[in-house]
């Protein structure tokens, strides 16, 4: 069983911590539609990048102010939507076993989506949580991350990023932080390890730091 050694953890929620899956598709898929791209096609862009970066990709032509138009109603389509809003299997044991261990949420959702969608898991929020609203540019790049750990005041390579997207892994590896992938979308794009979920995960702190054990 690998076992990580760090002084704080870094937490994605979408995918991580809570499964949205049928919320995203619902909106996107929506989305696709409007604009005559196929959905199958722009459900493989979309986990983990905010939406107005997720849209430049899928229309590189399209004027940067329509996207992020675009961007703040769905975000409201997305808060007003919490059918199927799900824990993760293990999550709720897993945030429990963190008391007292540095940590933050780092996700692409802004507050009110965050909030809601922790709320609607049953899931209890970090203290420090780095939002959409909190950086200036989106997953893969590696700002969110960066400023969690600033936030804890841990140096990048002794946090670990917990993360389910491969844009949000490859922004844990822009950051110098080693990446626990979670779940069937992470494999692919290279984490350290890779768990079902988080029931396979055990986190147990000591007076030096944290020693994460993955089966």
């Amino acid at each position: 069983m690998p076992v990580l050694t760090a002084r704080a953890l870094l937490l994605d929620m979408d995918g991580t911590l809570v499964n949205s899956d049928a919320v995203v598709e619902r909106v996107w898929r929506r989305w696709a539609d409007a604009h005559g791209l196929d959905g199958e096609e722009v459900m493989k862009v979309v986990h983990g990048r905010q939406g107005y970066a997720s849209m430049a990709v899928l229309l590189p032509s399209r004027p940067v102010h329509l996207n992020h138009a675009d961007n703040a109603r769905m975000l409201a389509e997305e808060t007003a939507d919490m059918d199927g809003v799900v824990p993760v299997p293990g999550a709720p044991e897993f945030l429990a076993s963190l008391r007292g261990v540095p940590h933050a949420l780092v996700t692409s959702a802004d507050v009110p989506l965050s909030t809601a969608r922790m709320a609607a898991a049953g899931l209890g929020l970090p203290d420090v949580r780095v939002t959409a609203e909190s950086v200036g540019a989106s997953k893969p790049d590696p700002e969110g991350f960066l400023k969690g750990a600033a936030e804890l005041g841990i140096a990048p390579a002794e946090c670990v990023v917990f993360e389910d997207s491969g844009a949000g892994i490859a922004a844990g590896r822009a950051a110098g932080m080693r990446v626990v992938g979670v779940g069937p979308r992470a494999a692919a794009h290279g984490p350290d390890v890779v768990v079902r979920d988080l029931r396979q995960v055990r986190v147990e702190a000591d007076g030096s730091g944290v020693r994460i054990h993955v089966a």
